[in-house]
C-alpha cells in the first residue's frame, strides 16, 4: 500500500503548537508499526526552512527516497485577498503532484493551514480524486464562530477548509469528542470517523532534581513557594481569565502558600491585559507568574515540580497538557466539557469551567485535601497508561485498512466496449508506404475501429489507397490536427526507426499520447533528421547527451564511422519521456530500457503481441507448383534480409554438417535479399563450395513471400545482437504452421517453447545440426510443433484480441494521472492573470514537479573555480584529472554534468562548453543553461570555492531538500589547524565553509588522515551536523610516468641537468609557502655545505604566499645555481626529467591533505625522505624514510639517509602501491555513491 502523508502540519503555523508535536510523534510511530508499506512524506517546497528539520527528524525512520517535495509559486497566504487565483493554481499543482504519485491513500496531517503562510491544503478539487483521510483535531472555530470567525477573510478561509474537509473519505479524530463534532456539525457518517486518540511524548516523565538545580530553576522563573501549574496557550476558550479570578477567590493563607504559574507563549498585549486583571483582583505581583515561551526541558521541570495541574479550558480537541502532567505523576483537574472528561476519566476531578466558584472549589480542595490529591496522583499514573502512540498508530492502521480494502472490493476493471466510442488521433505510416509498420497499422485499424472513432493524421501530400481505411476512418492533415487537438480523447503514435516517422517527434512533445514503439532503437532516424533532413539543429548531439552523456557525444565526433554511434546509442529517451505510456511487442524492449535507465525509472509500459491475420487460405500444393518445388521435397526456409546479425553463415555451416545436405530432396532457401558487401561474398563462397541444394531468392514481393511461407516445411530464424525489434518473420512462420527453429535472442526468447524449437542464445554448431536433424527425421514432432504454433498465433496474436488489448492498455494509460504537464497547464492558465512573472514562477515550479521519466540520474561536478581561472594549483590539478576521467567514463546509471556558479548567479549553470573544450570536440550544440535537478541526483563540490558555497548555500540547501545528494571534497583542514601559515581571516573563512558543507549529506576527504581531522572538527564545532553526515575518503592518483625528453630552451639548462646527475641531488616539489618548510630545509643544507658535504638542493615550485623574505634570500643565495637550484613554472616533461636524475625527494611539510609528490617520486623510483606526520605515513607506508624536527634534525636525517643509501638499506620506494587517476576517480565516486545507496536504502 502506498500512503502519502502531507507533512505541512510540521511546516506551517501549527507546527510550533501541540498539533506539531502530535504529528511528529504520531507519524514516527505510524511508520514504525507497519514498515511493509510504501510511505511517502510529502513536503511543501515553498516552506523550505522546515524541510531539513523534518528530514533530520525522520532520518532513522525512512530512507531518503521516501521524501518528496512539490513546488508552486510562493505568495499564497489566504489573508491577502489578492492571492486567491494563486491559491487556486497552487491547489491544483499540489493535487496533480499527489495524483501522479498514485497513492492508495493521502493522510492530511493538518488541513486548517495557509491563512498566514504559504501552506496549501485542499481535497479533491481536481478532476481525478485521490482517497484522503484527514486528522481532525477539533471544530472549535466552526462551533464558536461568533468568537473565532469575526474576521470575514478568516471566516471565508475556514469555511473553505470545512468544504474541503467534507470531501475527505474518512476522518482520524484525536478524541471521541472531536469525532462526534464531525458527526454532529458536518453530518459525517459515524462509520467514517475513527477515534485514534493521542498520547504524550516519552520525554514527559517523572524526574528527580537536585536541590541545587531546583533552587536555580526557581530563581530563574521567580518561583518562591509551592505553585499550581497551567500550560496550554492563551486563547479565549482556554479560560485563563476565570482561572485567575478563581485563584483570587482562594483564601489569603492558601495564596500565601501557592503561586499560580501560567506557562505558555504570550503576546505583550495579552500579558498587559492579564496583569491588569490581576491588579484589579487585588493580587500581588508575585502571586501569578507569567513565564512566556520556555524550553521543553523547563516545561518538564514545571510539570515535575508543581503541586498539581489545572486545565480550565471549556473546549478542546483533546487536551494534551493533561496527559503530559499525568505522565509526570501529577494530580490533574479540568473542565467538564468536550474532550477533557475522556482524558481525565474521573468525575471528581472535573469542574464547571464557566463557574468561577466551581473552579475555586476544586483548587481549594486539592490544596487542603492531601489524601484527595494523592488519590488523583495515583489515578494519573494509571490513566496515562491507556494512551500510547503505539495504540494510536494501530487504531489508525485499522481504520486505513478497513477503508482501503472496502474500496478495492468495489473497484471494477476496465472492459473494452462498455462505454461510448472515444475519438482518437492516429499517427502511423500507412499503405502504400514501404514500411512494415504501415501494413501492421492497416491490419490493426480494421479491428481497432470497432472501439474508437479514428482519424488518421497524415502529412500533407501523403495519402492511403486502402479503401477500408477511407470508409471507416477520417483522414486529417497535421495542420488541421494542431488546430483541433483538444477535440481528441486519445492520441496514438507508432514510432519506428525510419524516415516515415520524422514528423512525430515534435508532435509528441507538444501533443503527448500513447507511443507504440516498434523499434527500441530510434538512432537511425534521429541522426537522419539532423544530418540529412536538417529538421533539427544539433538534435542528434542533444539526444546523445541526454541519454548517453559525454561518452556518447565524444564518440559522435571521434568515431571512425558514425554508424557505430547509431548502433550503440538508441536515442529514444525523448520519445519515452514525452509519452503518456509505451506499448511494445515484446518484454525484451522493456528489459533494454531497464538496463539503460533502471527499473524504477520507466514510464508506464505494456506489451501487446505483434498481431498476425490467420493464414487460412493458403494452398501448399499450389504454392509449390508456382515455385517449381516437388511435392516430396523437404523445404527449409529462412526469411528476411540476410546479414551477420541473422546468422545466415552459421545456418549454412550447420546445414553442410547435417544429414539434410546429403539428401537431394532437402533444400535450404534464404527467402530474402543478400547484401552486396563482404558478407554477401562470404555467403556466395560457402554456397558454391558445398553444392548441396542451397539457394537465395533475392528480393520478394508480398505474394512471393507468402508463397514461400506456404511451400516451406521448416523455418529457421536466428538472430544475434537484437536491438529490441520484434521478429515478424518468426510469427509469419508460426502463422503458416512451420516447425520453426529459433534461438533465445532478444524478443524471440519470449516465444512459447512448445511452439518452436528453441536453441540457446549463443548456441553452438552441433546444437543447430541436432535441431535440423531432429525435425528432418521426426515428421510427427514436426507436425506437433506446427499445430501448436498455429494455435498459439490464433489465441494470442489474432487481430481482434490484440485490438482489445490495445483498448485496455490505452484506456489504462489515460485513466492514470498524466506524466506530462500539458493538461495541468491548460487548467491553471485559467486562473493566472496578466503578470508575466507569475507565469515564469509557475513554469519554474512545474519544471521541478515534473521529473522526466525515464532519465539517467545526474552527477553534477562543481568546477566553479576552475572555469573562472586555472591557477595550476595542486587542487585544480586534482579537479582537472578527475573530470577528465569522468567525461570519458560516466558512473553506471549516471550522466556527468559539469556545473558552475558565481557569487551573484541564481543557482548553478551547466558548463557544457567547458566540457567540450576538455574533450576537444565542437561546442556548437552545447548550451550553458541553469541546471535542472531531481530527486536522486548527486552534486559533488569538487572544486575549492568557499565563497561560492557561502553565496549559493540557500540554493544548495534547496537542492538537498528536493532530494539531491550534496557531497563535498575536503583537501585539508590546514587553515584551521595551522592558521599561522595562512593569511589573517583564513581560519574564520574555512570554519564557516566546514560548517556549511558538513550540513549536507557527505564529505569525501583526500586521505583518511584528513577524514579523521574533519570528524574531530565536526564533533567539536558542529555536533548537530554529525547525525546524517557521512565522512569518507579516497586517495589521489597519478598518471603513469611517460619517459620523454624535456624541452630545453638553452645549452645552459642542458648543462645544468647534466651537473645534477653527478651528485646526490635532493628534490623538493611544492609551492613555496610557510608550512612546506622550505626555509628549514635550506638551513639544513647550509649546515651540510658548511660541513663540505657535496650535495645539491633543488626546489621545484612557484612562489606562494607569506614568503617574500624567503624568496629574496633564495634569489640572492651564494649557492644558487651551484649547489642550490630553483625551478619555477617548469613543464611536466622537465619535472619528470628532474625526478629521474634526483637522488631523493624531501617532504618536510608540517601538514598536508595527501602528499602527491610522494606518489610522483614512486613513479620514477625516486626514494623519499619525509617528515613523520600521519598523512605521510598513510601515503608512504614502509616505502618511505621518516624524520622529525627542524633544520638541525633535517640535516642529521639527510646524512643518515645518505649512509643508509650507501649501505643499500633505504626503504624500497618501488614497494609503494599507488593509484592511477582513473582508479582515484573511481575511488572518489564510489565513496560518494556508497553513501547515496546507504541513505536511499539501496
Amino acid at each position: 500500500m502506498r500512503i502519502v502523508i502531507d507533512m505541512q502540519g510540521l511546516q506551517a503555523s501549527n507546527s510550533k503548537r501541540g498539533i506539531g508535536r502530535y504529528i511528529l510523534n504520531f507519524i514516527k510511530n505510524f511508520i514504525k508499526q507497519n514498515k511493509d508499506n510504501d510511505i511517502i512524506l510529502l513536503c511543501n517546497g515553498m516552506l523550505q526552512d522546515s524541510i531539513g528539520v523534518i528530514k533530520d527528524e525522520f532520518f532513522e525512520h525512512v530512507d531518503s527516497t521516501s521524501f518528496r517535495v512539490w513546488h508552486a509559486m510562493p505568495g499564497v497566504s489566504y489573508i491577502n485577498i489578492e492571492n486567491k487565483s494563486k491559491i487556486e493554481v497552487a491547489e491544483r499543482i499540489r493535487e496533480d503532484y499527489i495524483a501522479r504519485l498514485e497513492p492508495d491513500l493521502v493522510i492530511l496531517t493538518s488541513l486548517f493551514e495557509g491563512l498566514v503562510d504559504d501552506a496549501v491544503t485542499s481535497i479533491n478539487t481536481y478532476e481525478k480524486p485521490v482517497k484522503t483521510a484527514v486528522i481532525l483535531y477539533d471544530l472549535i472555530p466552526l462551533i464558536h464562530s461568533e468568537i473565532y470567525l469575526e474576521n470575514p477573510v478568516v471566516k471565508d478561509w475556514y469555511l473553505k477548509k470545512i468544504s474541503n474537509l467534507k470531501r475527505a473519505d474518512f476522518l482520524l479524530s484525536i478524541s471521541h469528542s472531536s469525532g462526534k463534532e464531525a458527526v454532529d456539525y458536518l453530518h459525517f457518517s459515524a462509520d467514517k470517523v475513527f477515534n485514534i486518540s493521542t498520547a504524550a511524548s516519552s520525554f514527559f516523565e517523572k524526574r528527580v532534581y537536585l536541590e541545587s538545580e531546583i533552587q536555580d530553576w526557581k530563581t530563574k522563573f521567580s518561583i518562591t513557594r509551592k505553585y499550581i501549574l497551567y500550560t496550554g496557550g492563551i486563547d479565549f476558550r482556554k479560560n485563563i481569565e476565570r482561572l485567575i479570578e478563581a485563584y483570587a477567590l482562594l483564601s489569603l493563607s492558601q495564596r500565601k502558600d501557592y503561586q499560580l504559574a501560567i506557562v505558555c507563549s504570550i503576546t505583550e498585549q495579552d500579558l498587559t491585559r492579564l496583569k491588569n486583571l490581576c491588579k484589579k483582583l487585588g493580587l500581588n505581583n508575585d502571586e501569578v507568574i507569567f513565564t512566556g515561551y520556555i524550553s521543553e526541558e523547563d516545561l518538564l521541570a514545571f510539570y515535575n515540580l508543581c503541586e498539581f495541574f489545572v486545565f480550565p479550558s471549556w473546549h478542546e480537541g483533546f487536551g494534551l497538557p493533561i496527559l503530559e502532567a499525568m505522565h509526570c505523576g501529577k494530580a490533574v483537574i479540568g473542565g467538564k466539557y468536550s474532550s477533557i472528561p475522556e482524558v481525565i476519566n474521573n468525575e471528581q476531578a472535573l469542574f464547571d469551567p464557566y463557574d468561577i466558584t466551581s473552579i475555586c472549589s476544586s483548587l481549594s480542595k486539592l490544596i487542603n485535601d492531601h489524601a484527595f490529591r494523592s488519590e488523583l496522583e495515583k489515578h494519573s499514573s494509571k490513566q496515562c497508561e491507556y494512551f500510547s502512540w503505539e495504540q494510536t498508530s494501530n487504531l489508525a492502521w485499522t481504520a486505513i485498512n478497513n477503508n482501503i480494502n472496502s474500496t478495492k472490493l468495489n473497484a471494477a476493471a476496465f472492459v473494452p466496449g462498455n462505454e461510448k466510442l472515444k475519438k482518437i488521433a492516429y499517427f502511423s505510416p500507412l499503405p502504400p508506404m514501404k514500411s512494415g509498420i504501415a501494413h501492421y497499422s492497416a491490419e490493426l485499424l480494421r479491428e481497432l475501429s470497432t472501439f474508437y472513432h479514428i482519424d488518421l493524421i497524415m502529412i500533407s501530400g501523403e495519402e492511403t489507397h486502402d479503401p477500408f481505411l477511407h470508409s471507416v476512418c477520417g483522414i486529417k492533415s497535421i495542420e488541421w490536427f494542431k488546430e483541433n487537438a483538444e477535440t481528441y480523447d486519445r492520441i496514438v503514435y507508432h514510432f519506428g526507426n525510419s524516415s516515415f516517422h520524422w514528423h512525430m517527434f515534435d508532435l509528441l512533445k507538444n501533443y503527448p499520447g500513447v507511443v507504440v514503439l516498434h523499434d527500441y532503437f530510434l538512432s537511425g532516424i534521429v541522426a537522419h533528421m539532423d544530418l540529412h533532413l536538417h529538421h533539427t539543429v544539433n538534435g542528434w548531439e542533444k539526444e546523445l547527451f541526454k541519454s548517453g552523456g559525454w561518452p556518447a557525444v565524444s564518440m559522435r565526433y571521434n568515431a571512425a564511422d558514425t554508424a557505430d554511434v547509431v548502433y550503440k546509442y538508441p536515442c529514444n529517451i525523448s520519445v519515452l519521456q514525452n509519452s503518456l505510456g509505451i506499448i511494445t511487442h515484446s518484454e525484451y524492449s522493456r528489459q533494454l530500457a531497464i538496463n539503460e535507465y533502471g527499473a524504477g525509472a520507466l514510464p508506464k509500459w505494456e506489451t501487446i503481441p505483434l498481431l498476425r491475420i490467420p493464414a487460412n487460405n493458403f494452398n501448399k500444393a499450389d504454392s509449390r507448383k508456382k515455385l517449381g518445388i516437388d511435392s516430396d521435397t523437404l523445404v527449409v526456409c529462412s526469411f528476411g534480409l540476410m546479414g551477420p546479425t541473422k546468422l545466415n553463415k552459421e545456418l549454412i555451416k550447420a546445414w553442410i554438417d547435417s544429414p539434410l545436405s546429403k539428401d537431394n530432396k532437402c533444400h535450404l532457401v534464404f527467402a530474402g535479399e543478400k547484401p552486396g558487401d563482404l558478407y554477401g561474398s562470404i555467403i556466395d563462397k560457402l554456397i558454391n563450395k558445398c553444392k548441396c541444394n542451397i539457394r537465395v531468392t533475392g528480393w520478394l514481393s508480398n505474394e512471393e513471400y507468402n508463397h514461400w511461407l506456404s511451400a516451406a516445411d521448416i523455418g529457421v530464424q536466428l538472430r544475434s545482437n537484437s536491438r529490441g525489434e520484434s521478429s515478424a518473420a518468426v510469427l509469419d512462420c508460426m502463422n503458416y504452421g512451420l516447425a520453426t527453429i529459433v534461438n533465445a535472442n532478444g524478443s524471440m526468447a519470449e516465444l512459447n517453447h512448445d511452439c518452436v524449437e528453441m536453441l540457446p542464445d549463443n548456441f553452438g554448431n552441433e546444437m543447430l545440426v541436432q535441431a535440423l536433424s531432429k525435425l528432418y527425421n521426426d515428421p510427427a514432432y514436426r507436425s506437433k510443433i506446427s499445430k501448436s504454433a498455429s494455435v498459439e498465433l490464433r489465441k494470442h496474436y489474432h487481430p481482434r484480441s490484440c485490438a482489445e488489448r490495445y483498448v485496455s492498455v490505452i484506456e489504462g494509460f489515460y485513466s492514470k494521472p498524466s506524466p506530462q504537464p500539458h493538461d495541468l497547464i491548460r487548467t491553471i492558465t485559467n486562473f493566472l492573470g496578466s503578470d508575466d512573472n507569475d507565469y515564469i514562477r509557475v513554469c519554474k515550479s512545474l519544471a521541478k514537479n515534473f521529473e522526466p521519466i525515464p532519465r539517467k540520474r545526474k552527477l553534477f561536478i562543481d568546477i566553479s573555480e576552475l572555469i573562472q581561472r586555472d591557477a595550476k594549483s595542486g587542487i585544480q590539478r586534482v579537479v582537472r584529472e578527475v573530470i577528465n576521467n569522468l567525461l570519458i567514463k560516466s558512473p553506471k546509471d549516471y550522466n556527468v554534468e559539469l556545473v558552475y556558479a558565481t557569487n551573484d548567479s541564481d543557482g548553478f549553470f551547466n558548463a557544457r562548453k567547458y566540457g567540450c573544450k576538455i574533450l576537444n570536440i565542437p561546442d556548437h550544440w552545447a548550451e550553458d543553461n541553469p541546471i535542472d535537478y531531481y530527486p536522486g541526483d548527486v552534486f559533488l563540490g569538487l572544486d575549492l570555492q568557499p565563497e561560492i558555497v557561502r553565496s549559493q548555500y540557500k540554493k544548495l540547501k534547496e537542492m538537498q531538500n528536493d532530494g539531491v545528494h550534496i557531497s563535498y571534497v575536503v583537501y585539508d583542514l590546514l587553515p584551521v589547524n595551522q592558521p599561522q601559515h595562512f593569511f589573517p581571516g583564513a581560519k574564520e573563512t574555512y570554519n564557516e565553509w566546514f560548517s556549511k558543507i558538513t550540513s549536507f549529506n557527505s564529505v569525501v576527504c583526500i586521505s583518511n588522515t584528513v577524514a579523521n581531522e574533519l570528524r574531530a572538527w565536526v564533533a567539536e564545532n558542529a555536533p548537530n551536523n554529525s547525525k546524517r553526515l557521512s565522512i569518507d575518503y579516497f586517495h589521489l592518483g597519478a598518471n603513469p610516468a611517460v619517459r620523454t625528453s624535456a624541452n630545453k630552451d638553452s645549452d645552459d639548462l642542458d648543462n645544468l641537468i647534466s651537473s645534477l646527475k653527478n651528485k646526490n641531488t635532493f628534490l623538493v616539489v611544492s609551492t613555496i609557502e610557510p608550512r612546506k618548510q622550505h626555509a628549514e630545509i635550506l638551513k639544513a643544507f647550509e649546515q651540510l655545505w658548511l660541513e663540505n658535504l657535496d650535495v645539491n638542493l633543488v626546489f621545484v615550485g612557484k612562489e606562494g604566499w607569506m614568503v617574500e623574505e624567503l624568496v629574496s634570500k633564495i634569489k640572492n643565495h651564494p649557492q644558487l645555481d651551484k649547489h642550490f637550484f630553483w625551478f619555477s613554472g617548469i613543464d611536466d616533461n622537465l619535472l619528470a626529467e628532474i625526478y629521474e636524475i634526483s637522488t631523493c625527494l624531501i617532504c618536510a611539510s608540517t601538514g598536508e591533505g595527501f602528499g602527491l609528490p610522494i606518489i610522483e617520486a614512486a613513479q620514477h623510483n625516486l626514494p623519499v625522505l619525509a617528515r613523520d606526520i600521519p598523512v605521510f605515513r598513510e601515503v608512504g607506508g614502509d616505502a618511505v624514510h621518516y624524520f622529525a624536527g627542524e633544520s638541525l634534525e633535517i640535516a642529521a636525517a639527510i646524512k643518515e639517509w645518505i649512509s643508509l643509501k650507501e649501505n643499500h638499506k633505504i626503504p624500497k620506494i618501488e614497494n609503494l602501491n599507488w593509484l592511477t587517476w582513473s582508479q582515484s576517480t573511481e575511488q572518489l565516486i564510489n565513496a560518494v555513491l556508497r553513501n547515496v545507496q546507504q541513505i536511499n536504502g539501496e
